[in-house]
């Protein structure tokens, strides 16, 4: 399998390039963003390892720009970026997973093989509806009362996970598996702040409300004249 590796620290680079290919995968190593983004885009790769703070062009760009093509790459970021807000970026960028240095290599190469193991989850419907919301999924646009709502990669997957379970309660840790492919930290509000952007967009301009927190349990996306919490 091919892999694509973008890390401007030389030492960095190199040992992950030796580590993965005595794993077994052939590896592209690229030392600045222009030169990884480039890569990314117009060559084929099962998985792309990428850091945030590159010469150039950063990896949120990258990121951003593979998914706004429609390259569907599995990416994970590497970085000394440790902050929740940037995890949560770089998950609603469009990215897989999120691991920080200083890191072990036998996790990275164990977060690599199982997202390199996930199926492609196939589209069920190409338009989905509940109240006034619709969600339009090959073009990866949600409106509102006929009001256009631009979401993230993870924002729109997240919502789109919600309409599908329309009425069920989703525990933090089924969300966390299913729209980012990782096991739920309980330490870690990564979920809450992704709900509470994506109710900022979905529910604060709009009646009725249509996202729903179920003190102890998750959240649910339903009609209901009472909400429980905001």
């Amino acid at each position: 399998m091919r892999l694509l590796v973008v890390e401007d620290e030389v030492k960095t680079g190199d040992y992950l390039r030796q580590g993965l290919t005595e794993a077994g995968f052939m590896v592209e190593l690229a030392r600045n963003g222009l030169d990884g983004h480039h890569l990314a885009m117009t060559e084929s790769f099962e998985l792309i390892v990428l850091d945030v703070m590159l010469p150039d062009v950063d990896g949120w760009r990258i990121v951003q720009s593979l998914r706004e093509a429609g390259r569907q790459t599995p990416v994970l970021f590497l970085t000394a970026r440790d902050a929740v807000d940037d995890r949560v970026k770089g998950l609603e960028l469009g990215a897989d997973d999120y691991l920080v240095k200083p890191f072990a290599f036998t996790e990275l190469l164990a977060r690599i093989r199982t997202l390199l193991r996930r199926p492609s989850t196939p589209t069920l419907s190409e338009q989905l509806e509940i109240a006034d919301l619709s969600l339009d999924l090959p073009k990866h646009r949600v409106t509102r009362a006929g009001k256009r709502i631009n979401l993230s990669h993870k924002e729109f997957c997240l919502l789109e996970l919600l309409v599908r379970r329309r009425g069920e309660v989703l525990p933090r840790s089924l969300i966390a598996s299913q729209v980012w492919d990782m096991n739920f930290d309980s330490d870690t509000n990564v979920i809450d702040v992704a709900i509470r952007r994506l109710r900022a967009k979905i529910d604060d301009d709009f009646e009725p409300r249509l996202i729903h927190t179920v003190r102890g349990m998750g959240y649910k996306l339903d009609v209901e004249t009472d909400d429980e919490d905001h």
